[in-house]
């Protein structure tokens, strides 16, 4: 099987000074697929035991940690770097929402042909506008405008997760699938549908003429949330069919046949 896409990117951390956030990144990368871990000039020991005990069961990724004098020794053979920033910088780039530029790292062609880098500045100060210089690309996690700064081990588990999901595919629920396969009924077969029910319910006396509107707004969010399949909603044509019969003021000993969908034992009289 072939390799995920998320093998090939590095999370670089610059000057990292906490051997606690360095250890807790290490467990998220786990937590989230990531695995390689590149530390610029580390100001802590990665590898003691705050760092360990932080990890826990990531300690691997610790230990396969490679630590480099300067960053553009951290991007050898990446084609592709984004880097985090908090702050506004007098940059020609725009800031971009996580989960709209970290896609970009997963690329096929960038995860195939060589590796890929999300950069993390240092605890205290973030990357320098020296320092950014080696991005394409810049990520701004939303906060809050009084306290904008994020726990490093914060902004890389956020950061991380959106990784995660973008190399998954999404799966979209099984009742959205059949819409998207044409297997549901139609909008229209649908309409026809909402108006015998209405007929129905308010000849049974379940609604009133005052309340119907609102009840079957309700019924209209229920069955398009469903989305029935054409058969589905001819067996509760079917049914609605068999209520007017059976609700009727006369009616014969033969019940209607629903459509394509009789009931196993007609009901006597």
């Amino acid at each position: 099987m072939p390799s995920s896409p998320l093998h090939s990117i590095r999370i670089v951390l610059v000057e990292p000074a906490g051997a606690l956030n360095v250890g807790s990144a290490a467990r998220v990368m786990a937590n989230m697929g990531l695995s390689r871990l590149v530390l610029v000039n580390p100001q802590c020991d990665f590898l003691g035991e705050e760092a360990c005990r932080m990890a826990v069961h990531a300690k691997p990724i610790l230990e396969r940690a490679i630590a480099v004098t300067t960053l553009p020794d951290a991007l050898i053979d990446c084609t592709r770097a984004i880097a985090t920033t908090a702050r506004d910088r007098a940059l020609n780039t725009e800031m971009e929402l996580p989960e709209v530029a970290l896609p970009w790292l997963l690329s096929s062609e960038s995860a195939a042909a060589a590796p890929a880098a999300l950069i993390f500045g240092p605890e205290d100060r973030g990357l320098s506008n020296e320092e950014l210089n080696y991005a394409q690309r810049f990520v701004r996690i939303p906060s809050d405008a009084s306290y904008a700064s994020l726990n490093l081990a914060q902004a890389i588990a956020v950061c991380c997760y959106e990784l995660s999901r973008a190399a998954i595919p999404r799966q979209t629920p099984r009742h959205w699938q059949a819409q998207a396969t044409g297997e549901s009924a139609t909008l229209q077969d649908l309409e026809g549908f909402y108006r015998h029910l209405e007929t129905v319910l308010l000849k049974i006396g379940y609604l009133y003429p005052h309340t119907a509107d609102s009840r079957m707004e309700k019924f209209r969010r229920f069955f398009l949330r469903a989305a029935p399949t054409p058969q589905e909603l001819a067996m509760l044509r079917g049914i609605l069919r068999q209520m007017e019969w059976a609700s009727g003021p006369t009616h014969s000993s033969i019940a209607p046949v629903a459509d394509s969908m009789p009931p196993e034992t007609p009901p006597s009289v």
